[in-house]
């Protein structure tokens, strides 16, 4: 599987792995073998030309801050722990040009990241059990909200990590 994420500013992210640590001093599991991110698409490949047209539409667009303001949960198969991001007008366009370029250049897309079944959030921890969901929620509960500026969108491969930028914010 790949996937085109937003990976976070060094702030963002060290204020992410901030929230991680509490979790973790809680016993919950979290999420580190990759980088805090907010996820745009996922797909079983998401070939070099489909790439080169995202990076060709990115650049015409103004790259949002994210903000990660709500701690929240939801079930789909398992249990997220997660930072929900503000669906402002600006996130939402970058979403949907990603997956307007996408459409008929990639093969079994995640539908969960389609246009209107999108949730865009951070994962803090996945796969937890209901006592551990509470667990994290007393361990780090309120936490403020982050304003993450975009680094830059990647390529990843979630099976080996691999990434390729696409669009570097700087």
């Amino acid at each position: 599987m790949q996937a085109l994420v937003i990976h976070f500013d060094d702030e963002a992210e060290t204020a992410i792995r901030g929230v991680w640590r509490k979790l973790a001093k809680a016993g919950i599991p979290v999420p580190d073998a990759f980088p805090p991110h907010l996820t745009l698409a996922a797909a079983s490949a998401i070939p070099r030309k489909a790439r080169d047209a995202v990076r060709a539409e990115l650049r015409m667009l103004a790259l949002p801050s994210v903000w990660l303001a709500s701690l929240s949960t939801f079930t789909a198969s398992e249990n997220v722990l997660m930072l929900a991001a503000v669906t402002d007008p600006e996130l939402i366009a970058v979403h949907t040009a990603v997956h307007d370029v996408l459409a008929g250049q990639v093969r079994n897309q995640q539908a969960y990241y389609l246009p209107g079944s999108w949730m865009p959030h951070c994962t803090l921890a996945r796969g937890v059990t209901d006592a551990q969901v509470v667990a994290g929620f007393a361990a780090v509960f309120p936490v403020p909200p982050i304003r993450a500026k975009v680094r830059e969108i990647v390529v990843t491969d979630t099976t080996t990590g691999d990434t390729e930028v696409v669009v570097s914010a700087a």
